[in-house]
């Protein structure tokens, strides 16, 4: 069973499309590996009620955990994120010992940048429609707080005893390599692909995907 978590809406894909194509990765990942795979939209995104949080994500991440673990109840959980949607899904994974292992594609080391430009954050969550509340969030300090709790690298660290893929690509404009090299040292048995050429969207890379699921092929046959 893989969970599959979309990124952070941009300029270019907004809050109500971002993820709209994973479900077409998770029919692939029927097709070709016989595993379920479900594609939660986190708050502020697609249909989903709520306004962007970190920890809101985290916890949308949990609960989909939660729901697999009731409706697939043998099978084992994979976690596979794409920027944003990586971290925030393995630090969800440090918080269930039935989650197997995770892989992270084009995920930040951390939110620091973020942190200390909160407001630029939150007008950006607005105009890409992730908050909707005008009156989001009420509590800003610990709404920015949440973008320094959040952290790829310290999540990668407490995940050590479990399998975890780290891709990225080298010409990323948006994360760079040495995030990924951050979280696959932290980790300190990560398998780290640093793809020759590729840019930050990985889910359209055929390379990507072709290592992404050699991986977790290879993992459910040990």
């Amino acid at each position: 069973m893989a969970i599959l978590v979309h990124g952070f809406p941009s300029g270019t894909v907004s809050a109500s499309k971002i993820g709209a194509d994973l479900p077409e990765l998770a029919d692939r990942i029927g097709t070709t590996m016989g595993w379920q795979a479900i594609c939660p939209r986190m708050r502020g995104c697609g249909k989903s009620e709520g306004d962007f949080s970190l920890a809101g994500w985290v916890a949308d991440v949990d609960a989909a955990v939660s729901y697999a673990l009731t409706e697939f109840v043998d099978s084992s959980i994979w976690i596979v994120g794409f920027g944003t949607g990586g971290a925030v899904g393995l630090t969800a994974a440090t918080q269930s010992e039935r989650v197997q292992g995770a892989a992270v594609l084009a995920t930040p080391a951390d939110f620091v940048d973020w942190a200390n430009r909160p407001d630029q954050l939150i007008v950006h969550s607005r105009k890409v429609g992730a908050i909707k509340d005008p009156n989001f969030p009420q509590d800003r300090k610990g709404w920015r707080n949440e973008l320094q709790l959040v952290s790829t690298v310290d999540a990668a660290r407490s995940f050590s005893q479990k399998p975890l893929l780290v891709l990225h690509g080298s010409e990323d404009e948006l994360v760079p390599a040495l995030d990924a090299r951050a979280v696959a040292d932290a980790h300190a048995g990560a398998d780290l692909r640093i793809i020759n050429g590729a840019g930050h969207q990985l889910r359209h890379d055929p390379r990507a995907l072709a290592m992404l699921l050699g991986w977790l092929d290879r993992q459910s046959q040990l």
